[in-house]
């Protein structure tokens, strides 16, 4: 599971005016680093969309939505405080349209699921197993836009490890085989260096700022990012599988380290990875429309 979109670019508020000469390559994807294959025709879209349907993206995706709308408010006041007017959350929302949205994780998908057997992943995710833990999945992400509920997931982790719980090597198991941490990671510098191009674009950045800057100022951001994301992705499964059995998470990993399944993380991820790259530069191209009426 993605960290919520706002998180993707909060980081980036802080190191706006820190400006540097040395670049950096950012961090790809696990799908991106993946060796080049022949190319294989397209998963059709009718599978992809039950494909979706099954891993809960209808009912995620009003949840990005939300997690967006929310982060706007505090972009706006952290880049242009009071200066958005009725506009700004204009533009935010339709750039976080859930159509819009849809339309791309059903591109992505499609395309990263080439020749890929959807079979075994539907034996289990269409099983009882297998839509409980997508439910609980989806429950706790909507929880989570309330800001006391992740304060408490976190409290919650937090004693769970203090008394050494036996669940954490399951958890443990299952953010190793789908390689969690890191791919969001990947995920948030992408998402980042993408909000940097979109305040380029706009003429919001300094016009000495190079790419080369701009990638370095992104990397500064991963040891900030690195402790955000272990914090939610441990926290957020905690709280999401609390109600289940080890062995239930125990299967689910099972299937994370079938060929199919690492196809299907790395569909994911290649397919949010798309999207929030998009989300950020179009809210950088926004933002910047503010940023600049706010230095004139």
């Amino acid at each position: 599971m993605l960290r919520p979109a706002h998180a993707l670019c909060a980081a980036l508020l802080a190191a706006l005016p820190a400006f540097g000469p040395h670049g950096a390559v950012l961090a790809e994807t696990g799908a991106a680093q993946a060796a080049e294959e022949p190319a294989k025709a397209p998963l059709a879209e009718a599978e992809t969309r039950k494909l979706l349907d099954a891993i809960g993206m209808d009912r995620l995706l009003p949840i990005l939505r939300e997690e967006g709308l929310a982060y706007s408010v505090a972009l706006e006041s952290e880049l242009f405080p009071g200066a958005g007017g009725e506009l700004w959350p204009e533009l935010v929302s339709d750039i976080y349209k859930t159509e819009r949205l849809d339309a791309v994780m059903l591109r992505r998908m499609s395309e990263e699921m080439a020749g890929v057997d959807t079979a075994p992943l539907f034996e289990f995710l269409d099983s009882a197993r297998g839509r409980r833990i997508i439910s609980l999945e989806i429950s706790a992400r909507s929880a989570l836009l309330d800001e006391t509920v992740e304060q408490m997931s976190r409290d919650a982790f937090d004693e769970m490890r203090g008394q050494d719980s036996e669940r954490l090597e399951a958890l443990r198991a299952y953010i190793d085989a789908n390689d969690l941490v890191e791919t969001n990671i990947a995920g948030a510098l992408n998402s980042n260096y993408a909000f940097y191009q979109g305040l380029a674009a706009g003429g919001a950045l300094p016009a000495e700022m190079s790419e080369e800057d701009m990638l370095r100022d992104v990397w500064m951001q991963e040891p900030d990012i690195r402790e955000e994301t272990e914090a939610w992705v441990w926290s957020y499964l905690a709280m999401a599988y609390k109600p289940l059995e080890d062995a239930d998470i125990e299967a689910y990993t099972a299937l994370s380290q079938t060929p199919e399944g690492r196809a299907l993380n790395r569909a994911i991820f290649a397919a949010f990875d798309t999207l929030f790259a998009d989300i950020s530069r179009d809210l950088g191209l926004a933002a910047s429309r503010f940023m600049i009426s706010e230095d004139i």
